[in-house]
């Protein structure tokens, strides 16, 4: 086995075969072995670095073997090596990542034996004797203060204690290293760890490095969603459909509010309908899915599976709508759409997907556009308040507005590589469909008039935005109010010492925290570690672990982690386990990462939006994978050559504008307004 590094998943694995060893380095919260300290960078802080182990003889007994203690140096330390007894070692601090194995250790304790055997030529079968017998004493020591085999420092101290038996005998080492190795490559294959095992198969891609491959990783790895067998579809998993429910709840409460009520509409429609509205069917014609047999027979006319639901809403209203008193119409309905996507991505671009899609009718072309206006500041506000995900609200141009529409208007959000993702649209489409199907009604003054509406929807496309916002080379990371599960409790014991008790506090405490209406769960699966359960949780996004050991339960208090914050930082010690402070504790908690996430999102798309005065400045800013804002005031032809030349096109006219908006990049006339170029998804 070899040194193993980077990658969460890889952590998962490693720790799900419980074959860490190494030393704890306190000052800066990590573990380290020679094989790997050159890779480090925060090796600064430490106090006590692998040279200086490497340096220490653990023979001849002149020089002493290092006490274990001295790496300890604080009580939360100590807790935190216990909340590792099983694996996940790391490098803190900003560094890589870096694990090792039994083997990994054990070349590290042989090479200070070597190395120490044969820089003292003294040195005699007396003199290891004499070395054993002081790590025996070593040994004893540390037990009787109260640690136990399973905490770590205990475990290197019986690492080098085997290595100097070994030394002593070398026949009886090699062959209690073959039964071990063989043992360790038996539990592998039954853990799955092995060629083809089922954790053999885990991986999530480090973010920084492969940002589409890390993107399937994720929705992979986390459960999310999977390929369905028809090209371009998906399956959406429990985990990812339980950040859609939430969607729902939030966003029937808000339209419930607005007076929108649901409805439902059919899925197929008769293709003469799509071809009423002259730019409505040319806007849509390639994505369509028609249905031309049905019974085994040729049907009289073809049915379109619905890619959006304008055409058949105006057929059905056209027959409720009579006069003025049956208006304004406010309709909703959450469905799935159909569109034939060439290029698909699981979430972000799929041949059908879920949806809400809004359709309302009005008396007046300003009520409609108020309310078209109206819904795209509810999906804002819902993107940056529940997704914690900043959003650009405006107007599209006329060469990105729906096919149909009088305008459309959009939130346009920064993703983790800096492309564009639309996450919702609203549009007034004035009285266009109105006239294509003679939607009228009798107003006031005895006069057929044509009704105004405006259509209105999200999509599963936000879930990939979250994803990709949010995520890091972990996994995901899940703002709370999205979150299916907003606090994992994770007990610790050792072997079945203590676990009853263990249990019944975790218990307790989850019991508490459902009362208060937090989404929580225990992971109570004893055939994982706790460091494999610490790794599965982080990667699935989580936003706060909870820990529970037997010195908590002595305390009646617990371990709290942040996901948004790595390492020791995140962690809060001793955390009170009493009801009342305990949900106040998790509720702020909470709400301080919800924020922390929307503004760490937000200064992330602050800083790669650029102005720009000239296109050669737009040209260098789209290279560079940068959003470009810029004056303009140039044609749609003028618009699509710059898709052609830089692959960007334009994202929306923000409603802010600045004070001053200055001359277009292309014409050179003054400008009205400022838009923003981006390449996109």
């Amino acid at each position: 086995m070899t040194t193993t590094t980077t990658t969460t998943t890889a952590r998962r694995h490693l720790s799900r075969r419980n074959s860490f060893k190494g030393w704890w380095f306190p000052s800066c919260g990590r573990f380290s072995s020679p094989a790997i300290t050159s890779s480090c960078t925060n090796t600064s802080s430490c106090t006590t670095s692998s040279s200086a182990l490497n340096s220490t003889p653990v023979v001849p007994a002149a020089k002493p073997i290092p006490s274990v203690s001295s790496f300890f140096s604080a009580s939360s330390t100590i807790r935190e090596n216990e909340n590792r007894k099983t694996g996940g070692g790391f490098c803190g601090g900003g560094g890589k990542r870096f694990f090792f194995t039994q083997t990994s250790f054990t070349s590290f304790t042989s090479s200070v034996v070597t190395r120490s055997s044969s820089s003292s030529s003294a040195a005699t079968s007396g003199d290891v004797a004499d070395a054993i017998a002081k790590q025996g004493d070593l040994i004893k020591a540390l037990k009787a203060s109260g640690k136990t085999n399973q905490d770590e420092d205990v475990k290197a101290a019986v690492a080098v204690l085997k290595e100097l038996k070994a030394k002593a005998d070398p026949s009886a080492g090699e062959a209690k290293k073959n039964k071990e190795e063989n043992s360790s490559d038996k539990k592998k294959k039954n853990d799955g760890g092995g060629k083809g095992g089922k954790e053999a198969e885990a991986q999530v891609t480090p973010r920084s490095e492969d940002f589409s491959k890390w993107y399937l990783d994720v929705i992979r790895e986390c459960e999310l969603a999977d390929y369905g067998p028809a090209r371009g579809t998906m399956v959406i998993r429990p985990y990812g459909f339980a950040m859609w429910e939430t969607t729902q709840t939030i966003l029937n409460e808000q339209f419930g509010m607005r007076g929108v009520e649901n409805c439902y509409f059919p899925q197929l429609i008769p293709y003469s309908f799509i071809t009423k509205e002259a730019s409505h069917v040319e806007g849509f014609a390639p994505e369509l899915a028609v249905v031309t047999q049905g019974g085994g027979k040729t049907l009289e006319e073809p049915l379109v599976v619905r890619p959006t639901s304008e055409t058949i809403v105006n057929h059905m209203l056209s027959q409720w709508i009579q006069s003025y008193r049956d208006l304004p119409i406010k309709l909703n309905q959450w469905c799935n759409v159909h569109r034939w996507e060439m290029r698909t991505r699981p979430f972000i671009r799929t041949l059908e997907f879920l949806w809400q899609e809004g359709h309302t009718a009005h008396a007046t072309a300003e009520e409609a556009n108020a309310m078209a206006m109206e819904m795209i500041k509810v999906y804002s506000e819902f993107a940056e308040k529940t997704l914690a995900m900043p959003v650009i609200v405006g107007k599209k141009s006329s060469i990105e507005s729906f096919a149909g529409a009088k305008a459309t208007f959009t939130m346009e959000a920064m993703m983790g590589d800096k492309k564009a993702l639309q996450a919702g649209t609203s549009h007034d489409l004035g009285d266009n469909f109105a006239k294509a199907f003679e939607t009228t009604f009798l107003d006031t003054d005895g006069k057929a008039k044509n009704v105004y509406q405006s259509s209105w929807g999200v999509s599963t496309r936000m879930m990939g935005g979250v994803i990709m916002t949010h995520g890091d080379d972990k996994g995901l990371t899940l703002p709370p109010k999205l979150a299916p599960v907003q606090v994992i409790v994770t007990p610790i014991w050792q072997k079945n010492k203590d676990k009853e008790s263990v249990m019944a506090s975790c218990d307790a405490i989850t019991k508490i925290l459902k009362e208060a209406g937090i989404r929580v769960k225990i992971d109570a699966d004893d055939t994982k570690s706790p460091g494999w359960k610490f790794n599965f949780w982080e990667m699935k996004g989580v936003p706060i672990r909870i820990e529970i050991g037997p010195r908590d339960v002595e305390k009646n208090a617990c371990v709290v982690a942040r996901r948004d914050v790595p390492g020791k930082e995140g962690k809060e010690f001793g955390v009170s386990a009493e009801k009342a402070s305990l949900v106040e504790k998790i509720h702020v908690i909470l709400d301080e990462i919800q924020d922390a996430m929307l503004e760490k999102a937000r200064k992330f798309r602050d800083e790669n939006i650029v102005d720009c005065a000239t296109m050669a400045d737009l040209e260098k800013t789209i290279e560079d994978g940068k959003w470009a804002r810029c004056a303009w005031e140039g044609s749609d032809e003028e618009e699509k050559e710059i898709k052609e030349k830089t692959g960007a096109t334009i994202r929306c006219f923000p409603f802010e504008q600045p004070s001053s908006v200055g001359n277009c990049i292309q014409t050179g006339k003054p400008a009205k307004e400022v838009c923003i170029f981006a390449k996109s998804y």
